[in-house]
Formats: C-alpha cells, structure tokens, sequence
C-alpha cells in the first residue's frame, strides 16, 4: 500500500517540466519580438560646398584649429596675429558659466553611465546585528549576535538594463562632445570681442587723425576770418566740422568702452589687468587664409560637436526605446545569503551558520492599466524628435558654413578696392587741401573731400574686422577642430579659479 501511494511524486516531476517548456518558447518569442528603431539614420549633405572655399592646395587635416586639445586650440589661435587672445581664452574659459555648465553635465552623464552598467551585474549587501534582552526559552538573559552576506542578481532576459546602460552611454559622449562645442564657442566669442575692440581702436585712431586736421582747418580759417580773408559763413563752417568731428570721436571712444567691459565679463579679469594687456595693438596682422577646411560637407559635418551630440541622442533614445519594450516582459532574478549566528545565555553558546540559494524569482507582468505600452508610445515619439533634431542640426550646420564661405568670399573680393578707394580720395584730398589753401577751392569741396576720405578709411578699417570675423564664423561652423576620436574628459574637481581641464598632449 505504501509504494501505491508514493506513485503520484514521480508523475509531478514531468509535469513540472512542461511547464517550464512551455515557457521556454513564449520567452524565445517574445525575446525575437523585441526591436528598436535603428540607432543611426542617414543624412543626406551636398556633395560639395556652393560657396568657394579658402585654402586651395593647403591640407585641410593639417590646417584644422585643434583637434580637441586645448594647447593646440591655443596654438592655433596665435597665428590670429594678437599675443593677447591666448591669454584671453585661457582666462575666458576658466570663467565661462557655460564651460563649467558643460563639464557638469558631462560628469552628471558619466555618474548615470557608471549607474546603469551597475544594474547588469550583482548587487552584494552586508548586514549585521545584535540584541540581548530576557529569553522565556532560556530561562534568563541571552545575548543574540548575527552576521551575514546578501546577493541578487536581475538576469537581463530581455536587454532592458543592457538597452538604458547603451542609452547612457551615449549621452555620455554627446555631452562630452557638448562640453568641446561649449570651450569653442567661448574662445569665437573672446576672439569676435578683442577683434571688435581691435577694429574699433583702428577706426578711433582715424577719427581722431580726421577731428585733428577739421580742428586745424577751423584754426587757420578762423585766423583768417579775423583778417578779413574768408567769411564769416566759412568760419561757422570750419567750426561746425570740428565739433562733428569731436562728437564722433567721443561716440567711438565710448564704443570702445563698451568693447572693454565685455570682455571683462567674458574673462572675469580685473579692468586695470585686461587694459594692460591689450594696451599695445598687434605688431603683424593675420594672415590671409588662417586654415582649410575639407571640400566634403559630410566631412566637415562630421567635425561638428553639436552634430555628434544630435547623432547620440538618436542612439540614446533608440536604446530607450528598446529599454521601454522589454519591460514589458518577465523579469528573473536570483538572491542568495551566508550569514553566521550565536545565542549565549546562562554560560551556554551555540553558533548557527546558514546559506541559502534561492529563491529564483519570475515576476510577469499582468496588468498595469496600459502604463508600460505608453511607456513605448512615449520613448518611440522622443526617438522621432531626436531624428527630426538630428536632421535640423546637419542643415543647420551646413547653412552656417555656406554663409561663413559666402562671407569670407565677400571680403576678399572687397579688400583691394576699399585700399584703392582710400588711395584714391587720399590723393584727391590732399589736392584740393593744396588748392584751398591757394585759394581756388571753397572750404565747401574740401569738406566734401575730406568726408568721403573719411568713409573710405572708415569703410576699409571695418571690412578688415570683418573679414576676421568671417574666419571666426568659419571656424565655428567648421566645430573648430573638434574630432570624435579624441575626447578630453573634464576635471571631476574644477576650482573657481583654475583652468578648465585640458589634453595634456
């Protein structure tokens, strides 16, 4: 009777095993169903810029500003011509708000990597304790004291913790590749202002020539006034011009100024230092071409740190994605523990050691009222967002490099007639100086002539700003150098004063 009843122990064990069969191909199923939106998508760029392109026959990988180290980015920027915009960089980007924003989300993106991958493997935990208090089994006082170990581990079925690790990794690159975007977008902003405050000392120094030579005039007219030589209408005249000529000279010099106190906020150097050191103009200006850029749009774009960073977030959201489908499915996680105890009472201890292993846990999700399917919706609609922002970026790029080449064209075209111009009034000017002072000019046709040899000057002195502010669009457009296969990981610890952390190489 006995064996007739220990019949049914054999036949659970099959049954238990279909089970787990019967699982087996619903797992392989719904594993198979899982697929993210492809974590890269295609542009499409011209095939060559419209505009025409500086540096013909000069290397453009030779030529390009840094590739992502700091002391070649300062390097580079020496050929600028003016020795005081390394040291303006240099102090602009320990101080930039927008560098030290930029290396904190680099390093909040790094903490978030190390976090996710942590989820892929074990988690170990350590306990331990101890109590003494009256023990009815005892008969008196016992003292208990436990220690043990406890692990779990979440096996990763269906790539849920492997797809947000991906996900964080990279937005780590793209805000690394943010934080070079940030350190080249404040070394352009310090070189557009010292070149502002260049042009406009260049431009002050002709109005002041110009207020000289309208003053003399009112002088030696006035004199000649007085003797009964010329009129009083030439006089007022004479007068007149003077004092249009000092207005605009304190107009300009108040634009300096101005120049002066932006640069103080960019570099957050004292007033009196900065003066110092842009006191003396640059000895050489720059040279005509200050570097090539490739002929290949997709090559440039691929220079381009915004570009990257739009690249990432694509992956990023395609991995989230794939993260947000896959907890839709069973989850499995195993634990175990070793722990040790001891129970002393009345001059009597035990010691108990214990281990489990186990319990192996399937958590399948029923019912969550439609949560995780939005959940999907949601991270598949920012995966089209991060595309539509990924192809906007690429044009946008391929825009502001156009336009910087349109601009830099501009210039070079206008450069030798604005020289001619101011040649040619200079020469006129001085003619009919010569004749009003013989007497067969009226002080009317010198004005005019001075006039227009003022704006030629003027004119000529802002085209040569401009010019260098077109190579500085250039070489922002262009990303300054930056390349993918060189990152520069920030300094975890900056100081307020300190530089921020830079290639050694």
């Amino acid at each position: 009777m006995p064996l007739a009843r220990s019949k049914p122990f054999p036949l659970s064990l099959p049954r238990r095993t279909t089970g787990v069969a019967a699982l087996a191909p619903l797992l392989l199923t719904a594993g198979c169903a899982l697929k993210a939106p492809a974590p890269s998508v295609p542009l499409s760029p011209p095939a060559g810029w419209h505009a025409p392109v500086p540096g013909d026959g000069v290397s453009a990988a030779a030529n390009l500003p840094h590739h992502s180290s700091q002391r070649q980015l300062l390097e580079w920027w020496r050929q600028a011509g003016d020795p005081a915009l390394v040291g303006l960089i240099e102090a602009a980007q320990a101080a930039s708000p927008t560098v030290g924003a930029a290396r904190s989300r680099f390093l909040q993106a790094r903490a978030a990597r190390v976090s996710a991958a942590a989820a892929l493997g074990p988690t170990l935990e350590a306990n331990a304790q101890t109590s003494r208090g009256f023990s009815q089994i005892a008969g008196g006082v016992a003292t208990q004291n436990q220690a043990g170990l406890q692990a779990s581990w979440e096996v990763d079925l269906f790539g849920a913790n492997t797809a947000t690790r991906d996900a964080a990794q990279a937005r780590l690159e793209g805000a690394q590749a943010q934080w070079h975007e940030a350190r080249t977008s404040v070394a352009a902003e310090v070189a557009n202002e010292l070149n502002n405050l260049r042009g406009c000392r260049r431009e002050l120094a002709i109005l002041e020539s110009d207020a000289a030579s309208r003053a003399e005039s009112h002088r030696l007219t006035d004199l000649a006034m007085r003797a009964g030589f010329q009129s009083t209408a030439n006089a007022a005249l004479a007068r007149a011009s003077s004092a249009e000529a000092a207005a605009r000279v304190s107009q300009q010099r108040a634009v300096c100024e101005i120049s002066i106190k932006a640069l103080v906020a960019l570099t957050a150097l004292d007033e009196t230092d900065l003066r110092a050191r842009v006191a003396q103009p640059p000895a050489h200006r720059p040279p005509e071409t200050l570097f090539a850029i490739d002929r290949l749009p997709a090559a440039v774009l691929a220079q381009r740190p915004d570009v990257f960073n739009a690249d990432r977030n694509v992956a990023a959201a395609s991995a989230e994605v794939g993260s947000a489908q896959a907890k839709r499915y069973p989850r499995l996680t195993l634990s175990g523990s070793v722990g040790v105890a001891s129970f002393a009472a009345r001059g009597t201890e035990v010691d108990v050691n214990t281990w489990s292993i186990g319990p192996l846990a399937v958590t399948l999700p029923l019912f969550d009222g439609g949560r995780r399917r939005a959940d999907i919706e949601s991270a598949r609609a920012r995966y089209d967002e991060a595309v539509t922002q990924y192809r906007a970026t690429a044009r946008q790029a391929v825009r502001e490099v156009e336009e910087a080449l349109v601009n830099l064209r501009s210039t070079a075209t206008r450069t030798a007639d604005a020289q001619a111009a101011v040649e040619g009034y200079r020469v006129s000017f001085e003619a009919t100086e010569q004749r009003y002072r013989g007497g067969l000019a009226s002080l009317l046709e010198l004005e005019e002539s001075r006039r227009m040899l003022l704006t030629a000057r003027t004119t000529q002195s802002a085209l040569e700003r401009e010019r260098m502010a077109a190579w500085i669009a250039l070489y922002r457009a262009v990303g300054g150098g930056w390349r993918q296969g060189e990152p520069v990981p920030p300094d975890p610890a900056p100081t307020a004063t300190a530089a921020p952390a830079t290639d050694p190489s």
